[in-house]
């Protein structure tokens, strides 16, 4: 597990950094600016809440934590979507960010639903 916790901690954090250097090479224009401010926020979000609950004190601190995390997932791919469908980035060079984005939301739903002692989609 805690083997588990430090991978994710590392791809979270790598995440990040190609957010980082995507925003980094946007265009100047005001639309670019801003949601390109919102996606470094969510992005960057990720990893560092996902270690803020790893070091929660108590299940309920964890899976709060975890909720946090999986909504900042979840408002990346939101904020890539419209990177892609309003042309402000080329979609093709947006592929491997929105795939890493959505399976981290798939992942975070997963250890959401654990932590909570919920069923896993495929359990049902």
């Amino acid at each position: 597990m805690k083997r588990d916790s430090e991978a994710l901690k590392l791809r979270t954090k790598d995440f990040a950094l190609r957010v980082l250097r995507l925003y980094r090479s946007l265009s100047r224009t005001e639309e670019a600016r801003i949601l390109g401010t919102q996606l470094l926020r969510s992005s960057t979000s990720i990893g560092a809440n996902y270690r803020a609950a790893c070091r929660g004190r108590s299940r309920a601190e964890f899976v709060a934590k975890l909720g946090i995390v999986l909504e900042e997932a979840d408002e990346t791919v939101f904020w890539l979507e419209l990177f892609q469908e309003g042309n402000i980035f080329p979609a093709e060079k947006l592929h491997d960010l929105v795939q890493e984005a959505n399976e981290l939301v798939s992942i975070f739903v997963s250890s959401v639903r654990t932590a909570r002692g919920l069923p896993l989609q495929s359990d049902r």
